[in-house]
């Protein structure tokens, strides 16, 4: 285990570090201790190290991270996991507004809730809230899946295109073009699946399905208002 302590030490140091790290690496266990809101930490990681922050992160913590396995013991400010492209982020607390913001892979784990705007344009990423999350989560969701197993904000799913959305809470409202689809028995598995690989006790049943209505693909001047 190595260990960084970013009160005697700087994230830019931390981070060159981590990124000159070549493939095989033995030194794959990293620890950061007294991250104390510090902003982009552990960003753009391409080897698969597992790291371990100990404390609360502030802007874009795991920023475009690539195989990395990254867990925050504390809470994460705006812009977690930014762009992920595959591996794992993992926060214990709550995480701020735009969490796994166009990401395109990987799984993003937030153990508490979300603000506003979680998963703004995913392009394949698979996020699990064990907690609620804000409002306009999903906006403009292109490929991937959202999984609530708390309540929404409103305007969930806005504007959506491909992305899936599984919400066991309650949902204020929906957003431009997200409707209420059919629950399958193979969603209710994929839902179980996915909460497994998060390691979130939730019943799969409870859940609700919502997704575009594929409306405004197009424009239609019918629908000229919801643009």
């Amino acid at each position: 285990m190595i260990e960084i302590d970013l009160a005697r030490s700087s994230v830019t140091a931390l981070n060159q570090r981590l990124h000159q790290l070549t493939h095989p690496t033995d030194e794959r266990h990293w620890r950061v201790l007294n991250p104390n809101g510090a902003h982009a930490i552990a960003v753009g990681l391409t080897e698969p190290v597992h790291v371990e922050i100990k404390g609360h992160v502030g802007y874009y913590c795991a920023g475009m991270n690539a195989a990395a396995t990254i867990v925050v013991e504390g809470h994460a400010g705006t812009g977690l996991a930014e762009n992920i492209m595959s591996g794992s982020v993992r926060v214990r607390g709550n995480a701020s507004q735009s969490a796994a913001a166009s990401g395109r892979g990987g799984l993003v784990v937030i153990e508490g809730d979300a603000s506003a705007r979680c998963g703004i344009s995913m392009k394949g990423v698979a996020v699990v809230v064990a907690g609620s999350v804000g409002h306009m989560s999903a906006f403009m969701g292109q490929a991937g899946t959202l999984v609530v197993c708390g309540d929404t904000g409103q305007d969930l799913g806005d504007s959506i295109y491909e992305a899936e959305i599984f919400v066991a809470g309650a949902v204020a409202s929906l957003g431009a073009d997200c409707v209420e689809k059919e629950m399958t028995q193979a969603d209710v598995e994929r839902v179980a699946a996915l909460l497994d690989r998060a390691a979130i006790t939730a019943d799969a049943t409870r859940f609700r399905r919502y997704g575009s209505a594929r409306r405004l693909y197009n424009f239609h001047v019918d629908h000229a208002a919801e643009y």
